[in-house]
């Protein structure tokens, strides 16, 4: 018997993701909390579930696009190397990924652009 997962299973694996209420740009990878909305937080924006899009994934399995964010008011000069989901009010990190490393420096006024992007889970094989 083949290995497979109906998509409604894959789904709510990103649902989780998609539940996200904050997205952080951040200095470092954080293992926790804390460190994506303090230690290592450079700029943070509130999201919502109209900020994500689920689809058939590239290659297989589904996948959750993250939408694009503008104009994120940066709080804290340094080099921006991760984008990371959590959850406010609950302190529940959920994932992230690398970004292009970028020097940010806040001024009061500077902002920063981040591009959509994807979170994909492929069938299993």
């Amino acid at each position: 018997m083949a290995k497979f997962a109906v998509d409604a299973v894959i789904d709510g694996t990103l649902d989780v993701y998609a539940a996200a209420t904050r997205l952080f740009i951040c200095s470092a990878q954080p293992a926790n909390y804390t460190e994506a909305s303090s230690t290592y937080a450079l700029a943070d924006v509130t999201i919502d579930s109209g900020d994500f899009t689920k689809a058939n994934g590239d290659t297989s399995g589904r996948k959750v696009t993250v939408g694009a964010q503008s104009s994120v008011l940066i709080d804290a000069s340094g080099t921006a190397t991760h984008v990371v989901l959590g959850i406010a009010g609950s302190s529940t990190l959920l994932g992230g990924t690398t970004c292009t490393s970028q020097a940010l420096t806040a001024n009061g006024s500077n902002t920063v652009n981040v591009p959509a992007y994807d979170i994909e889970i492929a069938d299993p094989s």
